[in-house]
């Protein structure tokens, strides 16, 4: 572009704000006629010529400053090396009970807990207390304080928000078996949003203080040179661990030889007196060493069993519900009755009430036995009960 077209408006314009003069005016009409006569156009054309040279410079500048957004809104995040704030306020959290739960990520046992406890805990305090004795935690006074020392986990890859996916789809692209499903333990991913909301599950990639790993693995390093040096041991010692390894066999022999008993046992009575008998039903189960030989004996549970105790159980939650309600209209009726008369709907809704109660209770009364009883009418000669299998059922605990 020339120098022509970059030349702006006339000169002797007034300052901005201010009414110009008459002879301003004049002076400047004539610059105009003389600067259009110049570009061989009439004033009409060189006015629109300059209002279009006006628009394409702030159009530009809007784009420019388009742009610059745009640049600083597509700059992420960069987690840095964690702070020493951010390790403070890890080592408190995991300090406190945040009750957390063992999940699977990326085929490794984490710890996970909610948002909304880490928050509480912040607000706690608790918290202060600790901050008048460790300086380097942040302080919190608010909820919006709390979250934004919560989120210096994340930023400090301390912590980081996960999310619950099928255990299929998490292994999907990989050359190897499907992973063992195991009830209540969630299989999860990391999520690319980091929030700091009540319902959000975080989990725990910062491990603490290390020594006790330093621990286990001088230990084990001692362990191995200690194998390595069997021969120089003495005599007593190298006679020693025979007799433990003699020892340790006959435990293992003796586990075989109670797991063969148990299965004929168990084949045997479930011809003779079905469903069949199990001795330490419990043997394999994922349980604790002591539980796995409780209890001694119990009977194999059939579908009906395992119905039956889903049936007992719903029915007891509806007697609690039940028990819940009429807790609620009895402390209806007593704040009724302190505040005066009642009206004849609610003494018709009251005398309903026992009714409705009354068919709850009898439903209760008639719900199936307990899974592994069964029992025959009093009439028909000797009750006759089964004991009911024991098994170790994984229950997730209600999230508060």
């Amino acid at each position: 572009m020339s120098d022509e077209e970059h030349q702006g408006p006339p000169q002797g314009m007034p300052p901005q704000g201010q009414q110009p003069s008459p002879e301003q005016i004049q002076a400047m009409q004539r610059q105009i006629a003389a600067e259009a006569e110049k570009h061989g156009m009439s004033v009409p054309e060189y006015i629109q010529r300059l209002k279009q040279q006006a628009m394409a410079q702030h159009q530009a500048q809007q784009q420019q400053q388009q742009q610059q957004q745009q640049q600083a809104q597509q700059q992420p995040i960069q987690p840095g090396p964690p702070k020493p704030e951010a390790i403070a306020v890890a080592n408190w959290l995991r300090s406190q009970e945040l009750k957390p739960r063992t999940v699977i990520h990326d085929e490794k046992r984490k710890e996970m807990f909610r948002v909304k406890r880490a928050i509480r805990a912040l607000l706690s305090p608790a918290y202060q207390k600790a901050r008048a004795k460790n300086p380097l935690l942040p302080e919190v006074h608010d909820r919006a304080s709390a979250e934004n020392t919560f989120k210096l986990l994340p930023l400090s890859l301390l912590a980081l928000r996960v999310a619950k996916v099928d255990p299929e789809s998490a292994h999907e692209g990989h050359n190897h078996a499907k992973p063992k499903r195991v009830k209540g333990q969630w299989t999860v991913v990391i999520q690319q949003h980091q929030e700091a909301n009540d319902d959000c599950y975080y989990i725990w990639l910062f491990e603490g203080s290390q020594w006790k790993q330093k621990l286990y693995a001088v230990g084990a390093l001692i362990g191995i040179l200690a194998v390595v040096l069997f021969p120089l041991w003495p005599l007593f010692m190298r006679q020693g661990v025979w007799y433990l390894s003699m020892a340790m066999l006959g435990f293992i022999g003796l586990f075989f030889a109670m797991a063969i008993v148990r299965l004929i046992l168990f084949i045997i009575t479930m011809f003779a007196a079905p469903p069949g008998l199990w001795l330490y039903p419990n043997l394999f189960e994922d349980v604790g060493f002591f539980d796995s030989f409780r209890p001694v004996w119990a009977w194999q549970e059939t579908l009906e069993d395992i119905k039956n105790r889903k049936r007992a159980r719903k029915e007891k939650k509806a007697a609690k519900a039940a028990a819940r309600a009429e807790a609620a209209v009895n402390g209806g009726k007593s704040n009724k009755k302190k505040g005066g008369a009642t009206t004849p709907a609610a003494e018709a809704e009251a005398e309903a009430q026992p009714k409705t109660h009354e068919g709850q209770q009898q439903a209760v009364d008639e719900a199936p036995q307990p899974t592994g009883a069964e029992t025959t009418p009093a009439s028909q000669g000797d009750v006759t009960h089964r004991p009911q299998r024991a098994t170790v059922e994984e229950a997730e605990s209600d999230e508060e």
